[in-house]
């Protein structure tokens, strides 16, 4: 495997950000950077041998501050949305910031994925490192994170993220990787074929945050059991996709179990051949398939990006679990370890 470091440019205060690539010998490759231990390239064969850059982003370090798509990043320190901004944690409240409507998304407007981590090669992977500070974003407690990143011969993206802290908090950590299986700049993903492994998902408050109780997916538009085009019920009479103009929610993976990993999700594009399998060991997944892409910076193909050309496939815990005790706990203690992983599997058919 051969990691290859380059200095991609500055923070606006000032810090150096860097880009990594980790190319097998095949020549399939990734490529990572510093801001919110991004996902900016992943390029694997199609069917026919032809590489193709199946992750949308952008072709300027700083195009990955503060927009909106949160493009190939780390989110946190809570992942999804909170209802109100707000949770209480031994008695305690906290309000967060409120950066969409009236919940606080992905660890507000400064949160992991707008900043710059510490990173390093590490044998065959890539490491980076973010301390938060106790009260950013009004989370308690410092926080450590460490997100690793791997590529496999076979294609295999695997990430674990880790953290600690010294004082009781809440964590939520995924990866907002876009998926364009056709290549990014290559149109949308409504042709997609998309299967979950998922039999329930969380209906949700206009304001996107999960009322509370998981509903069956059967017979609704919801329902990914079995490979469905993304395109086909989108535009559904459905409630749910009418409050995201599309799919852009949680659904509870069949038979979860703490650390162990299992099959997510698995996407596939019948014009490239590329098939794309996600296993984690998180209880949830959230996808999102770009409703809001269009105005975010010029992509890597020399163009914006518009709706729908890339799907969101986020392995996490559930939103707004610090306010839903019924929900697998987020709340992490001093002594304890998040760890969690997951795994982007590419082949061809």
């Amino acid at each position: 495997m051969e990691i290859t470091r380059e200095l991609w440019g500055t923070s606006p205060s000032g810090k150096e950000i860097f880009l990594y690539t980790i190319r097998n010998s095949k020549g399939a490759f990734v490529q990572l950077c510093s801001v919110g231990a991004g996902v900016v390239a992943i390029v694997v064969p199609d069917r026919d041998g032809n590489l193709r850059d199946v992750a949308l982003g952008y072709p300027k370090a700083e195009d990955y501050f503060g927009d909106g798509p949160c493009s190939g990043k780390i989110p946190g320190r809570f992942a999804n949305r909170i209802g109100g901004g707000r949770f209480t944690l031994d008695g305690v409240e906290y309000q967060l910031p409120l950066n969409a409507g009236t919940a606080s998304l992905h660890g507000g407007p400064e949160g992991f994925q707008n900043q710059v981590w510490e990173s390093r090669a590490e044998g065959d992977a890539v490491e980076f490192l973010y301390y938060s500070a106790d009260g950013e974003m009004g989370y308690p407690g410092a926080l450590k994170t460490v997100a690793r990143y791997e590529w496999s011969e076979e294609n295999e993206l695997r990430l674990t993220i880790t953290a600690a802290c010294n004082a009781p908090t809440v964590v939520n950590l995924t990866n907002h990787t876009y998926f364009n299986l056709k290549g990014e700049g290559n149109g949308d993903i409504l042709d997609h074929e998309l299967t979950l492994n998922c039999s329930e998902y969380l209906p949700t408050s206009t304001a996107q945050v999960p009322l509370g109780e998981s509903e069956s997916v059967a017979g609704t538009p919801m329902d990914f059991i079995n490979p469905k085009p993304i395109g086909r019920d989108i535009k559904a009479d459905f409630e749910a996709l009418k409050i995201g103009k599309g799919y852009d929610h949680c659904w509870l993976i069949d038979g979860y179990e703490p650390g162990q990993i299992q099959s997510a999700a698995v996407l596939y594009s019948p014009e490239s051949g590329i098939s794309l399998e996600i296993l984690t060991t998180q209880p949830a997944v959230q996808v999102y398939t770009g409703n809001w892409l269009s105005g975010c910076p010029k992509g890597k193909s020399g163009r914006a990006y518009g709706d729908y050309e890339g799907v969101a496939i986020e392995c996490q815990h559930l939103p707004d679990s610090p306010n839903k005790p019924e929900y697998p706990s987020t709340v992490l203690r001093p002594g304890e370890t998040f760890e969690e992983a997951i795994i982007f599997a590419f082949s061809t058919k």
